[in-house]
């Protein structure tokens, strides 16, 4: 949550260091790493928190709260893209949040109806499909399969089903579209196979090599597969997948040998204070960009927002550009953690 909020709000994004922007299509920074790696490690959680009420298996309560969940994130989702307009007729539908409530209803649904080594073939098995649509199968109106930004199977699903609401940018295309679904699910999925393992590990030496060993395994076939299916987090490929979750393990193994083999944990605490309120900041900080961005005034001939207002301001006026912007984004990283810092000693926990 805190790279989200650092990536996803600099001063001018006219000026942002290579590392904190997408790659422009294929290939993989360290920004396009954040999204997976919020889905693997929640597909992980998902084993820690229902594992003591998996042997019951799925009952009506549990159902009923899982679509609560599921429909919450989706509407928090829908709410960002409806704000400050609430135009209903051409607000984006898909989205980050919504992603994440569908790969959330998707992975808990597995963890109890399915056992690991059939979350293991349903994983494999979305990864497969997805590739040989992308790969395959022609594209209507267009002919040939391709990954071209606009005329990919992907693409013509998302134009075909939701035009008119799919991602401002493109128009025709949307990053969190319908069919780029299926792989991410996959992501989850793999995120929820690491904590079944990881749990069996018991000591934190096993738990540790199992993390490194199949984190290395999986970003090497990513890289391998992306020889021939490219590594491109728009598409959400499938080599992307496997690459994105072993450099997840490999993070993951890295700060679980830190923490709990070497107990080196104070560095950690400001991570706690967004992990625990991580749909909160998510929806907060993009309701607030949304509300600086859109209090305007004209002075002097020139147009301004608070938020330009307060970034020429404060950082642009005395700093690099590419600096300032970064400063910029570092403050609000900065500001949310002490008011998570703050909710944490209150012990509010804001759940959905």
């Amino acid at each position: 949550m805190a790279a989200m909020i650092l990536v996803n709000n600099p001063g001018s994004w006219s000026a942002v260091f290579p590392p904190l922007l997408h790659a422009p299509w294929h290939g993989c920074t360290p920004t396009d790493l954040i999204f997976p790696f919020f889905l693997f490690i929640m597909g992980f959680s998902i084993h820690l928190a229902y594992e003591n009420k998996r042997a019951g298996g799925l009952n009506s309560k549990l159902v009923r709260k899982l679509l609560q969940r599921t429909a919450m994130i989706f509407a928090f989702g829908l709410l960002l893209s409806l704000f400050p307009k609430f135009d209903f007729s051409t607000v984006r539908i898909p989205g980050v949040l919504q992603r994440i409530s569908l790969v959330f209803l998707a992975c808990s649904l597995s963890y109890f109806l399915l056992s690991t080594v059939q979350q293991v073939r349903l994983a494999s098995l979305l990864l497969v499909v997805y590739y040989l649509l992308l790969t395959v199968v022609p594209v209507p109106g267009v002919g040939d399969p391709n990954f071209d930004k606009e005329t990919n199977l992907a693409a013509w699903l998302d134009r075909l089903v939701l035009d008119g609401h799919l991602w401002a940018q493109s128009k025709t295309w949307d990053p969190e579209g319908l069919l780029s679904t299926l792989p991410a699910i996959a992501t989850g999925l793999l995120g929820l196979l690491a904590g079944q393992f990881f749990s069996a590990g018991k000591t934190v030496e096993r738990q540790t090599i199992f993390l490194f060993m199949t984190g290395s395994a999986l970003t090497v076939a990513g890289l391998a597969w992306g020889l021939i299916f490219p590594i491109n987090k728009a598409l959400w490929t499938s080599s992307y997948v496997l690459y994105t979750a072993g450099l997840a393990m490999l993070c993951f193994g890295f700060c679980h040998w830190l923490i709990e083999g070497l107990h080196v944990r104070k560095w950690s605490a400001p991570f706690q204070w967004y992990g625990v309120n991580a749909i909160f900041v998510f929806v907060a900080s993009g309701l607030l960009a949304k509300i600086l961005l859109r209090v305007k005034w004209t002075a002097g001939g020139n147009d301004y927002s608070l938020w330009s207002w307060l970034y020429e301001t404060l950082y642009a006026s005395w700093l690099p550009a590419k600096v300032a912007s970064l400063f910029f984004a570092l403050t609000l990283v900065a500001a949310f953690g002490l008011l998570l810092r703050w909710m944490f000693q209150k012990n509010w926990i804001l759940k959905v």
